[in-house]
């Protein structure tokens, strides 16, 4: 007999001054992990989702827009910030804990226990997050109304297309999905010094405090010193190489695309624009009719949410409200 699923267990409400006033919950999802998950506004439900190294922080330029317009969900990725960091002394399980199917599933999860159970919701997700936002189009098409991502192309193409200058721009790619535990002890033996480089290579010439304010550099930062979550975010990148492509190889072949309507937003400076046609890349593995043409390179690079917050509100507010 299945034991029930454990109730959401309430957290106080003030969870960080840059975010005030929203309600904020652990959600269990399965037997070991729980999702930190922030509620705020009225409308109709808009899902968050942040990328590596990362956390629901990176939305707190944009969130006092939204909130009017929208029921905005933030949560924290499986691994990620206050979420659990489920590990296994199984090396093989990264892509059952940590593939990208897995972190849709805990999405869904967050819906159904937030009152949306069957229903639809749109999806908005920046690096990481965009990619659970694919396979939450492809494996839940009848929950995604409408979906944006931001600064990607899908995960396949990126390793298709990997050459000299790609895996230059991207190298945390093929260091964090090594063997553990030679990235894990790497990392933790000078943590600061790898999170400045990890959150300040895409910054293309910017200070960091134009970008980033002190409390998300520092929660941001967290993650570095952390062992669960240095294993953590390994583990996302060893699913990332492994499992999340052998699953779109897979959704390829069945002809499993997206079905809704998707824009992309992706920095002028950034990897996106100069190594790839985003358009091209999205429609492969979208159905026809499905891209959104108002999609666009705005500037700056990796970091829309922070970099451009005026724009992403306006592209957002006019996308998701139809």
């Amino acid at each position: 007999m299945t034991s029930p699923r454990p109730q959401p267990t309430a957290l106080p409400p003030a969870t960080s001054s840059l975010l005030p006033g929203l309600k904020a919950v652990h959600i269990p999802t399965t037997s070991d992990t729980t999702i930190f998950t922030l509620t705020g506004g009225s409308g109709p439900p808009l899902l968050l989702l942040h990328g590596y190294p990362q956390t629901h922080l990176i939305f707190h330029k944009v969130l006092p827009e939204l909130l009017p317009h929208f029921t905005c969900i933030l949560i924290d990725l499986r691994g990620y910030g206050r979420s659990s960091k489920p590990r296994t002394s199984d090396p093989s399980d990264h892509n059952n804990l940590y593939a990208k199917s897995a972190l849709a599933a805990d999405c869904i999860a967050v819906m159904d226990a937030l009152g949306y159970k069957g229903k639809q919701f749109s999806v908005c997700g920046h690096d990481r997050g965009g990619r659970v936002a694919h396979s939450l189009c492809v494996r839940y098409p009848e929950r995604v109304k409408r979906v944006m991502v931001l600064d990607i192309v899908p995960t396949l193409a990126m390793f298709r297309a990997t050459d000299r200058a790609l895996a230059t721009a991207y190298w945390h790619w093929f260091f964090l999905s090594q063997p553990a535990p030679f990235p894990e002890k790497a990392i933790l033996a000078a943590p600061d010094v790898f999170a400045e480089k990890q959150l300040t290579r895409m910054l293309h010439g910017r200070k960091r405090e134009e970008v980033f304010v002190d409390e998300a550099w520092e929660e941001y930062c967290k993650l570095f010193r952390d062992e669960d979550g240095v294993h953590a975010m390994c583990e996302d990148y060893r699913a990332g190489a492994e499992e999340d492509c052998d699953e779109q190889e897979r959704e390829d072949s069945e002809g499993r695309k997206i079905k809704c309507p998707l824009m992309c937003l992706w920095g002028k400076l950034g990897v996106v624009e100069k190594a790839f046609n985003a358009k091209k890349e999205w429609e492969k593995v979208c159905e026809e009719g499905m891209w959104d043409d108002r999609s666009e390179a705005v500037e700056g690079g990796h970091y829309v949410p922070e970099e451009q917050p005026e724009v992403l509100v306006r592209h957002i507010l006019a996308f998701f409200a139809e």
